[in-house]
């Protein structure tokens, strides 16, 4: 079971740090349908986000029975950080949020590294989180297995039963409660529709919020606070 005192918030990336979900949810299936791979956006929301690019296109050539093109992963992410240089936002309070938060944090995300960074570069948050940026490509299993939560906790020197995730998808939600962590699950991202908050408590999170602002508070009323 989670320990009553956070030691270690971490945050997923995009739909929790930056509001990114739903670019690229519109770009990838932009890209896949021209491809031959036809998928509308609501395909991409409920089936993919939270996962590692590598696993949805595997579940995608698995689904169609052909391959998708080698370069696909690049092509994805050439494409949706395109789309990021015109309208990526941070999501609304996270800056204010972060600077309130008086504990190590850091980030465990299924984007790739470079993603990661220029994500974090555009929303002006990059320097709140580095050095410590986590992707699945550095363990063996994306989310929703607990292996990017347990590498970002022992790279940070804490153990998982002290560890709070903020998460906004069903797939983070299920890793970190593998983990053993507690696990807030925020809803206010531009691709959260209604009954999101609901599947994120099924998946095992103790809380639903909208509100950035309110993390502060909520992490310092579900489990007290020591850095």
């Amino acid at each position: 079971m989670p320990d009553s005192t956070t030691r270690l918030v971490i945050f997923d990336c995009d739909g929790v740090l930056v509001d990114s979900e739903a670019i690229a949810c519109r770009v990838d299936a932009r890209i896949l349908t021209s491809l031959g791979f036809p998928h509308g956006f609501d395909d991409m929301r409920d089936r993919y986000v939270g996962i590692p690019t590598a696993a949805m296109c595997a579940d995608i050539e698995a689904r169609f029975g052909r391959p998708l093109p080698p370069d696909i992963a690049q092509r994805l992410l050439d494409a949706v950080l395109a789309a990021f240089e015109d309208e990526l936002e941070p999501i609304p309070g996270i800056a204010a949020a972060l600077d309130a938060i008086d504990l190590p944090r850091c980030v465990a995300s299924s984007s790739s590294p470079p993603r990661i960074r220029r994500s974090l570069e555009i929303a002006g948050l990059l320097n709140r989180l580095e050095p410590h940026l986590f992707s699945a490509t550095m363990v063996a299993r994306g989310k929703p297995a607990p292996d990017i939560f347990l590498h970002a906790a022992s790279a940070m020197g804490v153990d998982p039963r002290g560890c709070a995730v903020v998460e906004d998808s069903v797939p983070g939600v299920l890793a970190a409660r593998a983990a053993g962590m507690r696990v807030l699950g925020f809803v206010g991202g531009g691709h959260c529709g209604p009954g999101h908050a609901a599947r994120l408590a099924a998946a095992g999170a103790e809380l639903a919020f909208d509100d950035m602002t309110d993390l502060p508070r909520l992490l310092a009323a579900q489990g007290g606070t020591r850095a």
